[in-house]
């Protein structure tokens, strides 16, 4: 069975790598901070003492950190995981970053002789959790096949969506529809409620007709048990309407709506707020209308 290394053990990547030690893999991890490294080797991980040390280990390594910057890092950086990776070892990045940056650290992945795939998620925590996520896949057909099995622990969807850069392509339009979604929810909800219907009762009317969404799911009931403990933050879905609104100014793609809600976000980050998930939005136009979705 293959060595496993997962760097990265935030609220996604903690689950994650749960799930494959329960599945009975062989896991080495790493993390720049103490208490889930802990967690996990009590567990039956073994403790890595460094990027590069995880990959020393390792056969398959698994990234799931914030953004670009900190996937070259711990890649490319001084004691990262190309500084241990034996040829032959295959990367997989289930960070969420910027599609040219998939591209450029898969380069240098291939010239130290090893392989690479981008494997961004959705799904937030629960789905983390449950081992349901939705994982878009970018890279060689061959690799993808090779790392299937274990990606399939950890997802309930794994689609091969095309070349590397394509699983954070696909992620960055998942993130503008869910940004979208959560907005006009909110939109609508405060509506609602500022003339005077309570919200339960909106949501049980029209949650199976064609407004019904996941998105309306998972959210709307946050929205009114005022739950905003984050599934995903505001912050880090700030980070990926930057790399969408970037990748569409790469490519010529004009994103009007996703600068308005991205307008929205930046409002609640200079509240305070962006450690919220990212349900939080409906406070931008509640603050707007004077009411609040509360049940």
């Amino acid at each position: 069975m293959n060595r496993i290394g997962f760097i990265g053990l935030g609220i996604m990547g903690k689950p994650m790598a749960k799930n494959l030690l329960d599945a009975g893999y062989e896991l080495t991890v790493f993390d720049l901070f103490k208490t889930p490294v802990d967690e996990l080797v009590a567990m039956g991980a073994g403790r890595g003492e460094s990027n590069a040390d995880v990959a020393a280990q390792s056969d398959i390594v698994i990234t799931m950190v914030p953004d670009s910057p900190q996937v070259k890092d711990a890649v490319l950086g001084k004691g990262g995981v190309l500084e241990g990776a034996k040829k032959g070892m295959i990367l997989i990045d289930m960070s969420s970053i910027n599609p040219l940056a998939s591209q450029e650290v898969c380069a240098k992945v291939e010239e130290a002789g090893c392989c690479m795939i981008d494997a961004p998620v959705s799904g937030g925590e629960p789905k983390a959790i449950d081992g349901t996520l939705a994982v878009m896949v970018g890279g060689k057909a061959q690799v993808f096949e090779k790392v299937l099995p274990i990606l399939n622990v950890m997802g309930g969807s794994v689609i091969l969506c095309g070349d590397i850069g394509a699983g954070n392509t696909t992620k960055l339009v998942n993130q503008v529809i869910v940004a979208s979604n959560i907005a006009i929810l909110s939109e609508a909800l405060v509506l609602g409620k500022k003339a005077g219907v309570k919200p339960e009762a909106m949501i049980d009317a029209i949650h199976t007709g064609l407004a019904g969404s996941a998105v309306m799911e998972a959210k709307a009931p946050m929205m009114m048990d005022r739950n905003f403990k984050p599934g995903f933050r505001i912050k880090l879905h700030i980070k990926d309407l930057n790399n969408a609104l970037s990748t569409g100014h790469e490519v010529g793609a004009s994103l009007p709506m996703t600068a308005t809600v991205m307008g929205m976000m930046q409002w609640l980050k200079s509240e305070g707020l962006d450690g919220e998930d990212h349900s939080a939005l409906v406070k931008y136009y509640e603050t707007l209308a004077g009411a609040n979705v509360r049940r």
